[in-house]
């Protein structure tokens, strides 16, 4: 079984750097540089409860949109993302996730990072214009850009885990 991991590990990491062979200098650069993104997902399949209850990690799979999984392919090591609950009673931002491990044909790997210290509400989110969660409410994976991922972590006074102190001003 161990045995079988670390060959599964050892697979992966070698498609990533034949990937990583052939890119510009350029291509190379953007992917040094984080990206952001929200992930939303039914409370009843997948919840924040369940993503911090089964050791944080958790396979992000069974997007079958084909520009939602664009997104997917794009993610990198280390990229945040917004754990977003979706459904009719609360559609909201909960918590936060990292990218440990990237696309692999079928899905990302995700670890928890840190629950928001205040959800933040789809409500509180309508005056962002341009961001994709507004303009394609349909996708279950879309980019959020830099500007949009401080005033969301301002309104929710950060994530337990990140390097800022509580706010207590939103």
């Amino acid at each position: 079984m161990r045995e079988s991991r670390v060959r599964r590990r050892e697979e992966i990491w070698g498609k990533s750097e034949k990937r990583e062979m052939g890119k510009t200098e350029k291509e190379k650069e953007k992917k040094e540089k984080k990206q952001m993104y929200l992930l939303k997902t039914e409370p009843s399949e997948w919840s924040w409860e369940d993503q911090a209850a089964n050791g944080g990690i958790s396979n992000w799979d069974g997007v079958k949109n084909k520009q939602a999984q664009k997104y997917l392919k794009s993610m990198s090591l280390g990229d945040l993302c917004f754990f977003y609950h979706s459904g009719t009673k609360a559609r909201r931002i909960v918590g936060v996730v990292s990218v440990v491990r990237e696309w692999d044909g079928n899905a990302v790997d995700v670890k928890a990072v840190g629950e928001m210290r205040r959800p933040v509400d789809l409500k509180e989110m309508k005056h962002f214009k341009g961001f994709a969660l507004l303009r394609q409410p349909r996708l279950s994976v879309v980019p959020v850009p830099d500007l949009i991922w401080d005033q969301i972590c301002l309104l929710g006074g950060g994530y337990h885990g990140d390097s800022s102190p509580p706010s207590d001003s939103v």
